[in-house]
């Protein structure tokens, strides 16, 4: 099981399942929704994601159609984004684990719209779009 949390620890969460492939997203709109280089995200099964405290301290925003960021309404930690479209996923924000983990990222995406300043170091896969499963 891992647990996680926002900034403010209003909300606490857990996960009982595991974590998909970590990907670092350096598309723009994950750049300005987290106010850095890239997100650092997993996907996971939503029946395994469960808020312990919090809950109604989340929020949300549409930032493309069909894809809802939620995150905290008292500190704005980026939580996990959803997709009515695939209801069994979401997509968490694993800055926000407080669990140690042991996985790495396994690849970069969207690097062609990366920002200027930024420069990848490792030898990860790297791709101009989000690859198609």
């Amino acid at each position: 099981m891992l647990k996680g949390s926002c900034l403010c620890n209003g909300i606490q969460y857990e996960i009982q399942g595991d974590l998909g492939e970590i990907v670092q997203c350096h598309c723009q709109k994950c750049r300005k929704a987290n106010g850095s280089a890239f997100a650092t995200n997993t996907p996971i099964a939503s029946e395994s994601f469960r808020f312990l405290k919090g809950e109604e301290l989340t929020a949300e925003f549409e930032s493309t159609p069909g894809v809802f960021r939620v995150f905290c309404k008292q500190c704005a930690s980026p939580l996990y984004s959803r997709r009515p479209s695939q209801p069994e996923v979401l997509r968490l924000r694993i800055g926000t684990l407080d669990t140690p983990i042991n996985t790495k990222p396994f690849m970069h995406i969207f690097v062609d719209s990366k920002a200027e300043w930024d420069e990848i170091n490792d030898d990860k896969p790297q791709y101009a779009e989000r690859p198609v499963n």
